[in-house]
């Protein structure tokens, strides 16, 4: 059994628009753990929604291998549709009904036993609230309840794309933490997002995706690795102390009333060059490079630099070739997310 929920290699899709073709995914190698949340993270139209509906077999590859659960998408798409849950889209509920009368309803229609839908209720933290009707509901709860519709077959991974769209602060805590939960309940959880500083504050790995190609992937640790973060530094006069440190070759910048100093290893030589002019500290903080300003360094040129966190191509893959890339009929629609 391999380590992976989820592999690809080398995948591509493309699509004809008026302006020619358009690459949406440009030969993505993609691993997810299995157990733990995976964060999928790229901004808006780096192939993120493409990819995810090509493992759900929503879409057809143009080329390329994909794997779920040891499983050829999409020759293999029944054994793996009942081990996976996803949230593409915003799902329909019926808006006068109650969280839990519109879940009853779902089983019903999927052949979940009835006891599966307060199960999920207090998975997702709506078990008060289920006779509550579904127009009531704020955004996050309407998410929630999405993720518990989700649940209701049992899946061992679930794929969420860009859940935590349009929700307030509130609403977005209240999504990370179902996330992690299900991730803690021994799942696997592969969520897509362009917020990247949001999901580094759940993910255990991440992939970092640009144009369709994979810029980093590994844990958080090793994505971000030995980047040298800012140093933060309060002074009484930071108009002469931004001269003095930008003479020394420094990268200065203001950050409100203090000043951001980049790309120096050692903060005591900061203190150092201050305190030589008289100038002394109020302050002074390192500012730990996050997965944000990994992805600029990364997306600053257009080459795309391997990164130590970087993993090799998934080796003993069956290809996707014509006689099994055939999508169910009536999906695909011919965007490039």
């Amino acid at each position: 059994m391999s380590d992976y929920a989820v592999l690809t290699r080398d995948l591509h899709k493309s699509y004809r628009t008026r302006h020619g073709r358009q690459v949406a995914v440009d030969g993505l190698d993609l691993r997810v753990p299995r157990g733990g949340v995976h964060g999928f993270l790229g901004p808006n139209g780096s192939g993120k929604t493409t990819t995810i509906r090509m493992l759900l077999g929503l879409v057809r590859a143009d080329a390329g291998r994909i794997r779920v659960f040891d499983h050829t998408v999409p020759r293999d798409l029944p054994e793996v549709t009942r081990r996976v849950g996803a949230i593409v889209e915003s799902p329909a509920f019926f808006p006068a009904f109650s969280g839990r009368r519109n879940l009853s309803l779902l089983a019903r229609a999927i052949g979940t036993p009835q006891v599966r839908v307060d199960e999920v209720l207090e998975a997702t933290g709506l078990l008060d609230r289920g006779g509550d009707r579904f127009k009531t509901y704020s955004l996050g709860m309407k998410q929630r309840l999405a993720i518990a519709a989700t649940l209701l077959k049992d899946p061992e991974l679930l794929i969420f794309d860009e859940p935590t769209n349009g929700l307030d602060p509130a609403g977005i805590h209240e999504i990370r933490g179902t996330m992690r939960r299900l991730a803690d309940e021994g799942r696997t959880v592969l969520v897509s997002s362009h917020i990247l500083a949001e999901v580094e504050q759940v993910a255990d790995t991440v992939s970092i995706v640009g144009r369709g190609r994979l810029l980093a992937s590994g844990t958080v640790a090793d994505v971000i690795g030995d980047r040298v973060g800012a140093v933060r530094v309060s002074v009484p006069d930071p108009d002469a102390a931004a001269q003095v440190l930008a003479g020394a070759g420094l990268a200065v910048r203001a950050d409100g009333q203090a000043l951001l100093v980049e790309g120096e290893r050692d903060p005591g030589r900061i203190t150092w060059l201050l305190g030589t002019q008289g100038i002394w500290l109020r302050e002074l903080v390192t500012v730990r490079p996050g997965l944000e300003s990994v992805f600029l360094e990364l997306t600053s040129g257009q080459g795309l630099p391997t990164q130590p966190g970087m993993t090799p191509p998934a080796p003993g893959m069956a290809a996707v070739g014509a006689q099994d890339t055939a999508p169910p009929a009536g999906h695909g629609d011919g965007s490039a997310r």
